[in-house]
């Protein structure tokens, strides 16, 4: 049986075929062909082998596309069942990357096999990360502050480039400078960095002793690192280019600055409002007045009390709050819980004031109090 056979006529079905169609047609052929039905046909054992030769290229969707646009050439010299080596034959492409290439433009076989044909690509250093905790303070006014890290960073006796001074690098003989090798597996092409060079494309002579010939080297670093006004909790700053070396004088990685906010004694933070508990006497409450709240700023805010004001009560000063990330003066607001506190200690005198008000109430100052027990009171009545 020729191999040049088309595929389709092997299998006696049109070109336009689905894939039920395609199953149908090989199943029907596989089993009259089947040696076991024809033992010792040679002619059988050919049809039979081409048989499932072509139902094995036109059920892959991928396959059947190189098929159908360079018929057997696509498989010469490497195609399923075939002796290795690259795709070239009668279509001249020197690789199955080459074909898809051609077909698809680059789809699916874009990634590395381009980057190995326009040559190497150089690969940043890592990104690094740096925890710092800051207080409220710190977040309203904004801080300078250097940190301390051990990050790898620049070979200085050979500049990054991981060869000793004096000396270059040759193209590597694995890659020829691609960085990239190919091996191949059945139909495909696979593509994995150069275990040579290591993706470098290129092999130093005579490796930097200080680095070993990696361009870099582990080094102690002081960075100064600027907190702005109105950070808030898990606000990310970043460094450019201030995070791991690159290898051979590679881009530097950036280093990003994640930042927490230690629990303040007296405020709780949610975005730019401020959140704080204040007490006040019996007294204050019950004939208003004035009191006076240190903000974040150490500037006395001034929240009027209400008469009758009671617990739970919050009340919001505007503009006392925290500013707003990159804003231009603007500031959110305060808000302040009232808690009414009961005297725990008291003079004869404050006692015999408390005693001569309670027997001159009528039950009409406290309506909610007055309230509760009346509804106890019917229920009461009502069960009984």
């Amino acid at each position: 049986m020729s191999v040049q056979t088309d595929y389709y006529e092997l299998l006696g079905v049109e070109r336009t075929a689905d894939g039920a169609t395609l199953k149908s047609a090989y199943r029907r052929l596989a089993m009259q062909y089947h040696p076991d039905k024809n033992p010792g046909c040679d002619d059988s054992e050919a049809k039979f082998k081409a048989i499932n030769e072509a139902y094995d290229c036109l059920k892959d969707d991928q396959k059947r596309a190189a098929y159908d646009r360079f018929g057997h050439a696509a498989f010469q010299n490497g195609g399923p069942g075939g002796p290795g080596g690259g795709f070239g034959g009668g279509a001249g492409f020197s690789d199955l990357g080459d074909i898809f290439e051609s077909i698809f433009g680059g789809a699916g076989f874009g990634g590395a096999a381009a980057g190995a044909r326009g040559g190497r690509q150089q690969r940043r250093g890592a990104d690094l990360r740096y925890d710092m905790e800051i207080t409220l303070e710190d977040a309203f006014s904004g801080k300078s502050e250097e940190i301390t890290i051990d990050v790898s960073s620049q070979c200085d006796d050979c500049s990054g480039s991981g060869a000793t001074p004096g000396t270059g690098t040759k193209t590597c003989s694995t890659c020829h400078g691609h960085g990239q090798v190919r091996a191949q597996q059945g139909f495909f092409v696979v593509e994995r960095t150069c275990p040579s060079c290591h993706g470098a494309g290129q092999i130093i002579e005579s490796p930097c002793k200080s680095c070993h010939g990696e361009g870099r080297v582990d080094k102690r670093q002081t960075l100064s690192v600027t907190i702005p006004v109105g950070v808030d909790d898990g606000t990310r700053i970043r460094l450019a280019g201030k995070g791991e070396a690159g290898a051979r004088g590679a881009p530097a990685g950036d280093l990003y600055i994640f930042l927490h906010l230690k629990a303040h004694k007296v405020f709780e933070r949610d975005g730019t409002t401020l959140f704080c508990r204040a007490p006040i006497s019996i007294t204050t409450a019950a004939l208003g007045g004035e009191i006076e709240v240190p903000g974040v700023d150490r500037a006395k805010v001034k929240i009027k009390i209400p008469a009758g004001i009671q617990s739970g009560k919050q009340l919001r000063h505007r503009g006392a709050g925290m500013p707003a990330l990159h804003s231009r003066g603007g500031r959110g607001d305060m808000v302040v819980q009232i808690d009414v506190e009961t005297p725990t200690r008291m003079t004869p005198r404050q006692r015999e004031l408390l005693q001569a008000f309670r027997e001159t109430e009528t039950g009409e100052e406290c309506p909610q109090s007055t309230g509760f027990f009346s509804k106890l009171k019917e229920m009461w009545s009502e069960s009984n």
